[in-house]
């Protein structure tokens, strides 16, 4: 069996940087891209076979890829810790690039808006995580605040903190955001408790509550759009 061909061995038109040159980014597939970040793959095979194998594993998802552990990746042959660190850090500057992008739009007057904004700083939780949204009469984002993290029972999530939160911003409107990691939207019991408990103090101190969305990593359930505040 003859000996496998390094990346820069292969035909010019072939090596991802120099195809990445000619013909930009958008022209290279995730496995190419991501096989520029490793540089070399193993004996066995090649960086872009090794990023092509790595993503079929994760459904060539690359969501799913940056859930993985430093420990996950290095399991494959070829992939040793500062390779799979590479990736990861690809990854997490791919979350970065989207957040920034979103805080760019900082309108949120919508249960999609308020999703939005909050699944970038989420969907890779595997606890929950209580945030409430402090808005202004034009729905512009004021200040978004972790209320809670590790569980949002009643007595876990402060309601009051949260008011004194919106009077010291002048915040005029209200939105709660939580997640649950096992991406099932279904609001719980304790959910419910908790809307009604945000629902009544906002009344109360005559402040607009906006939503409750509970968020999942690709969809989100929301207490207005299901008729429910």
């Amino acid at each position: 069996m003859s000996e496998k061909l390094n990346i820069n061995q292969w035909a010019e038109e072939d090596r991802p940087r120099e195809k990445f040159m000619r013909l930009g980014a958008e022209a290279l597939t995730k496995a190419e891209l991501l096989a520029i970040l490793i540089g070399s793959g193993s004996t066995k095979e090649s960086a872009i076979d090794l990023m092509k194998r790595i993503l079929n594993d994760c459904d060539n998802n690359l969501n799913t890829l940056g859930k993985k552990s430093i420990n996950d990746l290095t399991q494959y042959n070829g992939m040793g810790p500062a390779k799979a660190i590479s990736v990861l850090a690809a990854c997490e500057l791919g979350k970065r690039r989207q957040l920034d992008e979103v805080k760019e739009r900082q309108q949120l007057k919508s249960s999609l808006d308020i999703y939005q904004y909050m699944h970038p700083l989420m969907q890779d939780l595997d606890i929950e995580q209580a945030w409430v949204l402090l808005l202004n009469q034009n729905f512009k984002l004021i200040k978004a605040e972790m209320l809670s993290s590790g569980g949002i029972s009643e007595t876990a999530v402060d309601v009051r903190q949260a008011m004194k939160m919106a009077v010291l911003n002048n915040a005029t409107v209200l939105a709660l955001c939580h997640n649950h990691p096992s991406n099932n939207t279904s609001p719980s019991k304790q959910d419910d408790a908790l809307t009604q408990r945000f629902k009544k103090a906002c009344e109360i101190m005559r402040i607009h509550f906006l939503d409750h969305v509970i968020v999942a990593d690709g969809n989100y359930y929301s207490y207005f759009e299901n008729g429910r505040l």
